[in-house]
C-alpha cells in the first residue's frame, strides 16, 4: 500500500512548525493530514470517521494556540488521530491500538500534548474548566483551556453541569462544539465565510451580534435553514438562548472544514475572549473518504481496509456474536410479550438494539450519551408495569451506578440489565474493559447477577430476565463471537440461583462464572493428560450464590478454584465469604480464586490481554497444579 505524498506534513515535527506556515499552506497541510490519517488507519483499523471530520479544526487549533501550554482537551478523544500525527507521533501510528503502541484515545502518559485522558463522553468541559481555574489560581504553566466536544457527547448531562458551572465562574474558557450530525450544509458555507471575514477585524464584543445579523444577509430559503439549525442546537428559553443564559458567548454555526473561517475565528477568540465562549463548528464525519462519508455511521470504527475501495479485512465468523444472540433472543421474547421494551445509551448498533428497533420501533429508545437518565428512565418504565431491558456496555454502565443503587435496587424495580462487553475487550484497552460490574452489582441487596458461559446460556439468560419480576436482574456477556455450541430454538428460564455441573471429577473442583468456561474445559483436557480429573461447574449466578452447589464442591473435593472475568471483590470474594461463614476453611479446604489483576491491562488482542491477566487455559492448569502439590494430603486422611 503506497503512502500518500505529504511534502508539507513531512516538515512538521510538532505544532510549533504549523505556526510558521501561511494560511494557504495550512489549507494544503489539512489535505495531506487527511490522507495520512486514512493511510494510517487502513493499516491498523480503529476510529476513522470522527478524526476525518476534525482535520481542519485540528490543524487550526494547533496553528493558533500554543499547545501544549494551552490545554487542548478532546471529548471521548476517538477523533484524536490527526492530533497525534501533528504532535510528534506520526512515526508511531502503525502501532495504533496495538500491544505496547499508541492508544486509540488521548492518554496523559503518552504525550504532553494529551493533557487529559478520555474515552468516555461528556467529560471535556469539566476537565477544561479545571485547567482554566488552575490557571486562575496560579497552577504551573497553564495557558488557555480548550474543550472540543461533539454534538453527541453534548447530550450527556455532565456536559451541561460543566457549562452551568463555567458560566457561573465567568472565567476565560473556550468550548468548541463539533457538530457532525445536523443537516445544515447548504447555508453553512455562506454564513461562515461572512463570519470569518468579519471576525478578523471586529471588536470582540460584536461577535455575537455579527453571528445573529449575518443570517439576514443570506437568501430567504437559506436564512430559515440557518436559523432553524442554530435554534435546534441552542434550545430557546425565555429571555435568550440556553448557552447565553448559562453565561457563554455563542459564535456560529461555522463551516468546520473552512480553514480561513476557523483561523479567523480562533485568532479573534484567542486575542479577545475574556470569559466563557462556545464556538459551534459544523463538520462532516468521514469527510474526504467516500466510503466513510456514505456509511450510515460515518465510518465510526473500522477494521483494516483498502484505501481505494474502503473494503474492510474481517475474518469470517465461525459462530454468532454474543451481541447478535442477545438481540435475536430479546426480539423472540418481545414477540410474545408486548411489555418488553429496550433502552440503550447512544449504542444501538453496538448493543444489537438496532435489530430490535427494526422489529419494534415504538418499543426501543436511544437516550443518547445519558446513562444516568437511561437507568432511571428504565426504573420509571418498570414502575409503570413495563419490562425494560437496559442494554449498556459494562464500562459505560459505571456512569449510572448511583441510579442503579438508588432508583432501581432500593425500590426493587425489575429492570433487566443486559451488560455487553463484559471482561477484556481488546484494542480499545482499559477504558472499555468490563472489569468491575460483577463487584459493583453483586453487593446490592436484591440484585440478581448472571454471566453467560456461552451463547446458548445467553439465550437462556435473556429468557430468565424476561420472566423475572421480583426485582432487578443483570446478565453479562463478552464482546465477540460465541464458542460454537449448539443453540436452542428458544431460551428457557433458569432457576434463580442455581448453577450446573458440567463434568464430574474428583480431588479438585473448578467453579467458573462466565465466559472463561471454554478455557476451563481446555485446562481440564491438559490436566487429564496428567492424570488429574477435575470437576467442572458453571456457577451461572454470582448473586444469589448456589449455596448447595458450592458447599457440595467444598465437601467432596480437597481443593476449590473459582474463576471469573472480573476484578477482585466479585464472584470469588462472595464464594470465599460463604465458605468462611459456613466454617468450611476450618476443615482444611484449599481455596483459590482467579480474577483480573489489580491493574488496568493495556490494549492488545483479547487472548493476549487474558494471557497478561493469567486467565487462559495454561494459567488455569498451572494454578490447579500449584494447589495439588505433591505434599498435599487429603483433608479426610
Amino acid at each position: 500500500m503506497t503512502a500518500p505524498k505529504t511534502p508539507l506534513l513531512d516538515r512538521v515535527a510538532g505544532p510549533a512548525d504549523l505556526r510558521a506556515l501561511s494560511d494557504e499552506d495550512l489549507r494544503h497541510l489539512a489535505d495531506e493530514l487527511r490522507a495520512e490519517t486514512i493511510h494510517a488507519v487502513s493499516r491498523t483499523g480503529g476510529h476513522l470517521g470522527a478524526g476525518l471530520g476534525v482535520v481542519e479544526l485540528t490543524v487550526a487549533l494547533h496553528a493558533v494556540f500554543d499547545t501544549p501550554r494551552d490545554k487542548l482537551v478532546w471529548d471521548v478523544s476517538h477523533q484524536c488521530y490527526p492530533h497525534k500525527i501533528l504532535t510528534g507521533r506520526r512515526n508511531q501510528m502503525d502501532t495504533l491500538r496495538q500491544p505496547g503502541g499508541l492508544s486509540g484515545f488521548t492518554r496523559r502518559t503518552e504525550s504532553p500534548y494529551d493533557p487529559f485522558g478520555a474515552a468516555h463522553a461528556s467529560t471535556s468541559i469539566s476537565a477544561a474548566l479545571g485547567f482554566a481555574m488552575g490557571r486562575e489560581l496560579g497552577a504551573g504553566d497553564v495557558g488557555d483551556a480548550i474543550a472540543v466536544i461533539g454534538d453527541g457527547a453534548m447530550t450527556g448531562g455532565m456536559a451541561f453541569e460543566a457549562l452551568n458551572h463555567a458560566g457561573h465562574l465567568g472565567k476565560r474558557l473556550i468550548v468548541i462544539l463539533n457538530d457532525n450530525d445536523m443537516s445544515i450544509a447548504p447555508p453553512v458555507g455562506a454564513l461562515s465565510g461572512y463570519l470569518g471575514r468579519l471576525y478578523a477585524d471586529a471588536p470582540f464584543y460584536d461577535l455575537r451580534t455579527a453571528a445573529k445579523n449575518a443570517v439576514s444577509l443570506l437568501p430567504p430559503p437559506l436564512q430559515e435553514g440557518a436559523r432553524r439549525a442554530k435554534e435546534m442546537l441552542k434550545g430557546m428559553t425565555i429571555g435568550g438562548t440556553l448557552f447565553e443564559e448559562l453565561g457563554f458567548s455563542y459564535v456560529g454555526p461555522l463551516d468546520g472544514h473552512d480553514m480561513d473561517t476557523l483561523l479567523g475565528v480562533l485568532r479573534a477568540v484567542k486575542s479577545r475572549a475574556d470569559g466563557p465562549i462556545l464556538i459551534h463548528a459544523v463538520t462532516k464525519k468521514g469527510k474526504g473518504f467516500r466510503p466513510a462519508e456514505s456509511a450510515r455511521d460515518g465510518g465510526h470504527a473500522t477494521a483494516k481496509f483498502d484505501v481505494t475501495t474502503g473494503a474492510q479485512s474481517k475474518a469470517p465468523s465461525n459462530a454468532p456474536s454474543y451481541t447478535k444472540v442477545f438481540a435475536e433472543a430479546l426480539i423472540q421474547e418481545a414477540e410474545t410479550d408486548d411489555r418488553i421494551v429496550a433502552i440503550t445509551a447512544a449504542m444501538p448498533d453496538g448493543t444489537g438494539l438496532n435489530l430490535f428497533a427494526e422489529r419494534f420501533p415504538a418499543r426501543c429508545f436511544d437516550v443518547g450519551i445519558a446513562e444516568q437518565h437511561g437507568v432511571t428512565f428504565c426504573a420509571g418504565l418498570a414502575a409503570s408495569g413495563m419490562k425494560p431491558f437496559c442494554a449498556i456496555y459494562s464500562t459505560f454502565l459505571q456512569r449510572g451506578y448511583d441510579q442503579i443503587v438508588h432508583d432501581v435496587a432500593l425500590q426493587r424495580l425489575p429492570v433487566r440489565f443486559a451488560i455487553d462487553r463484559a471482561g477484556l475487550v481488546g484494542a480499545d484497552g482499559p477504558t472499555h474493559a468490563g472489569s468491575f460490574d460483577i463487584a459493583y452489582l453483586s453487593n446490592l441487596p436484591g440484585m440478581v447477577v448472571m454471566a453467560a458461559a456461552d451463547e446458548a446460556e445467553l439465550r437462556h439468560m435473556v429468557a430468565t430476565a424476561a420472566a423475572y419480576d421480583d426485582g432487578p436482574i443483570a446478565f453479562r456477556f463478552p464482546r465477540g463471537e460465541g464458542v460454537g455450541v449448539e443453540m436452542p430454538e428458544r431460551g428457557v428460564p433458569l432457576e434463580i440461583g442455581r448453577g450446573r455441573i458440567v463434568h464430574e471429577g474428583e480431588q479438585v473442583a473448578i467453579l467458573s462464572f462466565g465466559a472463561r468456561l471454554a478455557e476451563v474445559e481446555a485446562a481440564r483436557e491438559k490436566l487429564m493428560a496428567r492424570g488429574i480429573k477435575p470437576t467442572i461447574a458453571d456457577a451461572r449466578f454470582a448473586k444469589p450464590l448456589d449455596r448447595d452447589l458450592i458447599l457440595r464442591l467444598a465437601r467432596d473435593h480437597d481443593a476449590l478454584l473459582t474463576i471469573e472475568e472480573g476484578a477482585v471483590g466479585g464472584f470469588g470474594s462472595h464464594v470465599a465469604h460463604l465458605l468462611a461463614e459456613e466454617g468450611v476453611f476450618d476443615t482444611g479446604l484449599r481455596y483459590r480464586s482467579m480474577v483480573l489483576p489489580d491493574t488496568f491491562i493495556d490494549q492488545a488482542g483479547p487472548r493476549q490481554m487474558y494471557a497478561d491477566a493469567k486467565l487462559n487455559a495454561e494459567d488455569i492448569e498451572a494454578r490447579v497444579l500449584s494447589m495439588l502439590d505433591v505434599g498435599m494430603l487429603s483433608k479426610r486422611a
